[in-house]
C-alpha cells in the first residue's frame, strides 16, 4: 500500500448527501475482484449517459476536476452496502482523499485499508471546503497528514483528528496484513522457540 503522508491537489466538490456505495461504484461493476480497472465505473451512473457518453454536467467530467485526487462530499458518505470495490474504484481513479461531516462506519475502515483517508470535519469548516472546491483549476489543496491539517489555496488552515494507529498505518502504508508482516522477525522467533520446547507440536 502507497504512504499516505502529504497530498497536494485539486479538490472536487460533490454536495450530495447520502452518496452510497452503490453510487460510488454500481453493483455492474462487482463482478472482479481485481483491484484495478474499476476507475472506469467510479460514479458510472452519474458520470455517464443512457448511451455511455460522459455527462457534461458531472463534475469529474469537468476539465477542471479531471483529475482530481481529493473529494469534498455530503454527509453520510458510503453508505449502503460494505462492498469494499467502493475505495478501490476511487484509489484506481486516483481519489486518495475523501472529506464530509460523517462517513459510514464500514466504508471508513475499508478506506484506511486501501490507502484512503477519510476525513472527518465539521459543517463549518465543510464550507469553507466546498467553497475552495468550487475553484475548479485553483480548487487545489493540501491534506499534510503528520500535522492533521487541511490547507486551502488561500492559506486557510482546517485541523482535523484521527485515529493514532490508523494514522501511523497511512504514514507506513501499512495495512492490517502490512502490519502483521512488520513483526515478522518476532513471529518467527516464537515459532522458532515453540518447536524447540514443544517438538511434538
Amino acid at each position: 500500500m502507497d504512504k499516505f503522508t502529504t497530498l497536494t491537489g485539486v479538490a472536487a466538490p460533490l454536495p450530495l448527501i447520502n452518496i452510497d456505495t452503490d453510487m460510488i461504484i454500481p453493483k455492474d461493476y462487482l463482478k472482479t475482484i481485481k483491484r484495478t480497472g474499476l476507475g472506469k465505473g467510479l460514479f458510472a451512473e452519474m458520470r455517464y449517459k443512457d448511451d455511455g457518453s460522459e455527462n457534461p454536467d458531472f463534475v469529474l467530467n469537468k476539465p477542471a476536476y479531471r483529475h482530481a485526487s481529493i473529494i469534498v462530499a455530503g454527509d453520510n458518505f458510503g453508505c449502503g452496502s460494505s462492498r469494499e470495490h467502493a475505495p478501490w474504484a476511487l484509489l484506481d481513479y486516483g481519489i486518495r482523499c475523501v472529506i464530509s461531516t460523517s462517513f459510514a462506519d464500514i466504508f471508513y475502515n475499508n478506506c484506511f485499508n486501501n490507502g484512503i483517508l477519510p476525513i472527518r470535519v465539521d459543517k463549518e469548516d465543510l464550507d469553507k471546503l466546498f467553497d475552495d472546491a468550487e475553484r475548479g483549476e485553483n480548487s487545489r489543496i493540501t491534506i499534510d497528514l503528520a500535522a492533521q491539517e487541511i490547507r486551502g489555496p488561500d492559506g486557510g488552515v482546517v485541523h482535523f483528528d484521527i485515529d493514532a494507529e490508523r494514522k501511523e498505518k497511512l504514514l507506513n502504508g501499512l495495512d492490517d496484513i502490512g502490519l502483521t508482516m512488520v513483526k515478522q522477525p518476532e513471529i518467527a522467533t516464537f515459532e522458532a522457540t515453540v518447536a524447540e520446547e514443544r517438538p511434538w507440536a
